[in-house]
């Protein structure tokens, strides 16, 4: 019997995936005894719920803020119980209870570090280096050079941390997001064995975002500049920068739209030629999947739409208030 086809997605986390739904978000962890955690929270998109925010563009950036957040959320969420698994293999004289606010002031430090260095790699650097090649003049040159370094970091930036093992395990489990949703989409059975024939290279992965963006940006920017230096002159960096950031939700906004749409195009020569540098870096970003790993995708998969989950064993509910299993 053919499924009522439904939009899901999701992302990977440390030894699960995060699948979204439209009204659900469901995650599924694999824990150190094989068994499975999921943590189910209901939520309806907020692009849903008011007609501005549902607007073409407006939409692209209220996604990129949601999917922002949930993936943080889900992230610690997943580091939280992958924490149990690495407290129970240590001794127990070397176990050593962490405060609330220790815990916390890690965290809020890695992601101050980690916006830092996002923020001089991604977008300070990218525009000091063009403005030593001194192009701050030309600003189609200036864009197309920064663009260029912008993503040449980028792609080496992921492809230096493909080779943490931590990090691979994710990639793997991203394989296993993309296959079961494929699987999916393909009205497929959802056992490991059919999942597995299926590819890990999505189009509308969010690979293919990041690339979208970094690309549109550079003619949003090249025009913009072009009117700011008609008006005021050739700005310095940091000015360039500043007013280059306050145009962020609209590219965010373009970005998703050409996302969406090559999406349902998928097979036109154009959208392939588009989607082409995000498929390839998902050679990196995705990873052939284990049977196990992709028990662990089809299972967020059908807890986020909804689906009946009854034939797995060894599953456990994560209450959302505790995070103590219930």
């Amino acid at each position: 019997m053919k499924r009522k086809q439904i939009e899901v997605g999701g992302q990977a986390v440390i030894e699960g995936v995060m699948m979204r739904g439209p009204q659900n978000l469901a995650t599924a962890i694999r824990r150190k005894d094989k068994s499975i955690e999921i943590k189910k929270t209901r939520f309806i998109s907020k692009t849903k719920q008011n007609k501005f925010l549902g607007l073409p563009i407006v939409r692209g950036f209220v996604s990129l803020i949601e999917m922002m957040i949930i993936g943080i959320g889900t992230l610690n969420f997943s580091a939280s119980r992958a924490e149990l698994d690495w407290e129970d293999e240590k001794p127990k004289k070397n176990k050593k209870e962490k405060s609330k606010f220790r815990t916390k002031f890690e965290e809020v430090t890695s992601y101050i570090f980690a916006f830092g260095l996002a923020f001089l790699l991604f977008a300070f650097l990218p525009y000091q280096i063009s403005e030593w090649m001194n192009l701050g003049k030309e600003n189609i040159y200036f864009n197309l050079f920064a663009g260029s370094i912008r993503i040449i970091f980028f792609v080496l930036y992921v492809w230096i941390i493909s080779k943490m093992k931590d990090v691979n395990r994710i990639f793997e489990y991203h394989g296993a997001e993309h296959k079961s949703v494929f699987a999916y989409e393909a009205n497929s059975d959802l056992d490991a064995d059919s999942v597995q024939k299926f590819t890990t290279f999505h189009p509308r992965c969010g690979t293919s975002f990041i690339f979208f963006v970094l690309l549109i940006s550079i003619l949003i920017f090249s025009i913009i500049d072009t009117i700011f230096a008609y008006f005021f002159g050739a700005p310095n960096v940091i000015l360039r920068l500043a007013y280059h950031l306050m145009f962020m939700p609209f590219i965010s906004g373009i970005s998703y739209e050409v996302l969406k749409l090559s999406g349902k195009n998928i097979k036109h020569p154009l959208v392939k030629l588009m989607t082409a540098p995000g498929l390839a870096l998902q050679r990196i970003t995705t990873q052939p999947p284990d049977n196990e790993q992709i028990e662990v995708a089809v299972i967020a998969m059908k807890c986020a739409l909804d689906l009946d989950i009854s034939e797995y064993e060894n599953i456990t509910f994560i209450d959302k208030e505790s995070e103590k299993v219930s």
